[in-house]
């Protein structure tokens, strides 16, 4: 089967399901009947922080929104937002540009942050860069996922052909480690913090980083993404809970461990505060619109070379498509928002010693959410 077609199995396969969100999951976070109401749909998963911070920092009602908390399962996460189970999220434009090309009624409004996803080879194999995974067996957190369609495309872009030339092995994000372990696979395609937990461990090295690597370092992964008809008919609405989530980013960047503590706290997500703070602070939550707005089209580009889009479709049309600009919502308005900055609130210098510390005091059995994968039970 062709990349294209998984993809477009996985982005349409949900639509023959129920919704899928847990209504005894779905909770007001404020109580005043005159604030406009807006649902925030979330997984459990470390990169959502800027959700957590913004509910636990009131932004959502500084800005006259009231909030109710709205919790998905992953498989159906982007069809729920499509049919009106929540209004708005952020959540990785690879992951959601095929389905806007099928037609999928969402929109983008402004960038989160950069850097969540890796390929890593396990420490005993031979290979060190990406020419050296043809022919290889590469474990995934499921097809049609983030760090499948960033494998897929650092694959294509090394002159490698990711349908032929590699075996896909779909294990859950926490078992990745685990199929290193038993030689299942030769490398992986993950997340964090599954991909910082794999490296305290020692498992792993890194063959391609979202974060670090050229040409995807500086390219904004995950974006505010908003439902087309709550879009149009509360444009209003949909501008403030943007710059919400905007808020709750810019704070996030200033506080990543104090960020990291209240998602595990708080009970938003399975981790450890250790593990936790390390993760994010390989993130870079630095909102931007036109850096979201840049970043749509070239992951449109390189999708559709690795036959993951159309071979049809104007990736500049879908690129405007996808995106669309909001009252309020500017790079201008960013560089003047300010947050706080909390006391004890930053990375230590030593937490990667304290996690490495950590993953030997529980050999390994660190229980994790993975970023843009499943929640690890």
């Amino acid at each position: 089967m062709s990349i294209a077609k998984l993809i477009a199995t996985a982005a349409l396969s949900a639509l023959f399901l129920t919704l899928g969100c847990n209504d005894k999951e779905a909770k007001s976070t404020t109580g005043s009947g005159s604030l406009m109401k807006v649902r925030v749909g979330y997984i459990g998963i470390t990169c959502e922080a800027p959700i957590f911070a913004t509910v636990e920092n009131g932004f959502f009602k500084e800005e006259g929104l009231e909030v109710e908390l709205v919790k998905c399962e992953w498989s159906k996460y982007k069809d729920v937002l499509a049919l009106g189970g929540f209004d708005i999220t952020h959540h990785l434009i690879m992951y959601l540009l095929k389905p806007i090309e099928q037609g999928l009624d969402v929109k983008f409004t402004a960038g989160v942050h950069t850097g969540c996803l890796r390929v890593q080879a396990g420490t005993g194999t031979n290979i060190r860069k990406v020419q050296d995974l043809k022919g290889k067996r590469i474990g995934i957190p499921g097809m049609g996922t983030p760090p499948f369609i960033f494998a897929a495309r650092v694959l294509t872009a090394n002159g490698i052909d990711a349908s032929r030339d590699v075996t896909w092995q779909v294990f859950p994000a926490g078992e990745l480690g685990l199929a290193l372990d038993k030689g299942e696979v030769d490398a992986v395609a993950d997340s964090e913090p599954i991909g910082t937990l794999l490296l305290a461990e020692g498992k792993v090295r890194n063959i391609a980083d979202q974060a670090a690597d050229p040409p995807y370092k500086n390219e904004y992964c995950c974006a505010v993404v908003v439902n087309g008809k709550f879009l149009a008919s509360n444009p209003k609405a949909a501008a403030a809970a943007t710059r919400a989530l905007l808020k709750g980013a810019k704070w996030v960047e200033t506080n990543p461990a104090a960020a990291a503590r209240l998602s595990v706290e708080k009970k938003y997500l399975a981790s450890n505060p250790e593990l936790n703070t390390l993760a994010i602070s390989h993130l870079r939550y630095i909102p931007s619109v036109s850096g979201a707005e840049e970043a749509v089209k070239p992951a449109a580009v390189a999708m559709q070379s690795a036959g993951m889009l159309s071979p049809s479709t104007d990736v500049s049309d879908l690129a405007k498509r996808a995106f669309f600009h909001l009252e309020g919502v500017s790079d201008e308005w960013l560089r003047t928002l300010q947050v706080s900055k909390v006391a004890g609130g930053q990375v230590p210098p030593d937490e990667d010693l304290r996690v490495v510390a950590e993953c030997a005091a529980t050999q390994g059995t660190l229980k994790v959410a993975s970023c843009c994968s499943p929640e690890t039970k």
